[in-house]
Parts: structure tokens; sequence; C-alpha cells
């Protein structure tokens, strides 16, 4: 992926907020709901939560300037301690001096490194180290030939297990989608994911891990993040939504477009209405994981005065304020 503050268009020393602001407006430009014809849509909206879930993390946004984790969240490999490069060095393991040959293991002690002598011992000695396996004598040639039992690998005849992470939208972690994801093999798989799944909860695919001694795979452990989203926050299988009004909407009452993931609604709101009431609309929120039932949306209103205020507007105000007055902080004390 590419550098993340590249994708957001900001500096390396933006602010906090700056960045907040930058994802926030390109997440409206670029979201597949307002790009329907446009087939590269998902791609890039894809691109931007990655960025923001890097550079929109404080942590994340330090180990990356640290040059700890590259563009998509990954460890950057940082060579051996005490070796440059973290290569092969004469002396520092492998053959030594006279030709004996260093072996290494690693089991609960860590790394252990033992010399052995000239001749093929060493190499049974880095045999079993390795694999905890039996090495025996072949029945000619030179050296010695090495022979295991299946049974000598223990766990160790499947692969480990590899870990990597997904981030999908709102919508998908909703409805559900089969996405591609990229694993640390190099291989790329798709990924089907459940309708209603959580950030943070995780997909195991089978046999997609690092292949083991006896060519048993592990499995691949996928991590799922779900991106922020422009307009709703989630409050369990709710969603909220800051919803704004106008101010004769508000002592009027009316009917309002409401934005959902279906599609928008129309919900009426009666006269007098203050801002900050909440309205439910029942079963368009999220659906929980392996259940049918949904959610609620929860739009609370703000009632919003226009961009500039005329003096007829002023005029009528200041009569509401004269002919009708109000206390709405008496409660306060």
């Amino acid at each position: 992926m590419r550098d993340p503050y590249t994708v957001l268009g900001v500096s390396k020393s933006a602010s906090e907020a700056e960045i907040k602001s930058a994802f926030r407006k390109l997440a409206k430009k670029h979201h597949p709901d307002a790009n329907k014809d446009d087939a590269k849509a998902a791609s890039r909206f894809a691109e931007l939560n990655a960025a923001y879930e890097i550079v929109g993390d404080d942590e994340k946004r330090k180990a990356f300037d640290r040059g700890e984790i590259d563009a998509e969240g990954k460890p950057r490999f940082q060579g051996f301690s005490g070796q440059p490069g973290g290569g092969f060095h004469p002396g520092a393991g492998g053959f030594g001096q006279g030709g004996g040959f260093e072996s290494f293991s690693f089991g609960p002690d860590g790394f252990q490194r033992r010399a052995g002598g000239s001749g093929g011992s060493g190499f049974e000695d880095l045999l079993r180290g390795m694999f905890g396996g039996r090495a025996q004598p072949g029945a000619g040639g030179r050296g010695h030939s090495a022979e295991f039992e299946p049974e000598d690998f223990g766990s160790q005849a499947t692969g480990q297990d590899l870990a990597a992470s997904l981030t999908i939208s709102l919508a998908d972690a909703a409805k559900g989608a089969t996405r591609r994801v990229s694993l640390p093999t190099g291989k790329e798989v798709e990924v089907k994911i459940p309708a209603g799944i959580a950030s943070g909860q995780q997909i195991r695919l089978k046999g997609q891990g690092y292949a083991g001694p006896l060519g048993r795979n592990g499995d691949a452990i996928i991590t799922i993040n779900i991106a922020a989203h422009p307009l709703f926050k989630t409050d369990g299988d709710d969603l909220r939504l800051e919803l704004p009004i106008t101010l004769y909407e508000a002592v009027l009452g009316g009917k309002v477009r409401v934005p959902t993931l279906d599609g928008a609604v129309e919900l009426a709101i009666p006269a007098g209405t203050n801002s900050g009431r909440t309205f439910r609309l029942k079963g368009k929120g999220l659906k929980a994981k392996g259940s049918k039932t949904h959610g609620d949306l929860l739009a609370t209103v703000r009632v919003m005065l226009p961009d500039s205020i005329s003096d007829e507007l002023k005029n009528e105000i200041e009569k509401l304020r004269d002919e009708t007055p109000y206390d709405p902080r008496k409660d306060l004390g």
C-alpha cells in the first residue's frame, strides 16, 4: 500500500485533528455508496481506511514513523541483534574454525548454540535441535544420513498458524461480503465475511497458514477491523447518528430524510422538538452475528441555524424574546 500520509493527503507533521478532518472529507467523497458507478471506489475507500488505521492511531503512527511497521501495519524485519542485516557471519554460527560445526536450536531456553567436532556429528546435532528427531548413520557413502519418523515431529508435523488483518466497511460488517486479503506468505485468498461480525473478531481459514515439515499447513487467523464511518457510530448492535435539522423544522415540525445502511427513510419531526432529542428507528441497526434480529438506528437531532442571520430573522427572534420569554436553565439552580 502507498504511504498512508500520501493517501490521506497530509504531511507527517499533521495534527490528529487535521488527519481526522482529511479522512472524513475523503471518506465522504470516495464512499462506495456515493460512487456506485465507479468500480474503483471500493478499493480507494479501503485504502483510505487502511491509511487512517495507521496514522489515526497514535501508537501505530509512532511505530510507522520509527520504521517498525509498514504501511499495512505489518512488522518490518530489523535484523538479528548484533549482526547488521541479519545475514550469515563466520564465527557467529555455522562452520567454525578448524572445520567444526556450530549447531543452533530453539526451545524454552531460547536459542542454543553448540560447537561440534569435525565430521558429521555436528550436523546430526543440528537436525535434532531443529526437529527433535533421530539422526542415524547411513548405510554407506561419506558422512551420515538423517532418518526421521513422523512421530519424531510431534506437534511440529502441522505448520504454524499465521496472522493477518482485514479492514472492512461498516456496510460489509452489517450485510456480509466476500473480500480478498493478502497473507504474509504473499498469497491472496478470499474471505467470506458473515453478516453481523464485530471489530476485533477473527475468522479462521483452514490450511492457509505456514507449511509444516510433513506438508500439513497451519491455519490463517484473520482479525477483522471495521473502518470508521463518516456518519454512523456503532453502539453494540445499534447505530448512532447526529441528524441536523433547521430551526423552522424544530419549531413547526416536518418530515426529514434520514440516511441508513439500507438507504434513506423519512422521519416525522414533531413541532417543538428540542435539540438533543433522540428518535429510534427500529431494525435499522446492525444484525447480530448468528441472529436474525437487527439493532436500531438512534438519530439525535441537532438544531442548526442558517449560515448567515438576516435582519428579518433577528427582528423576529427579538420579538419572540420580548413577547414570549422563557428560561430553559431554571432547573439548573
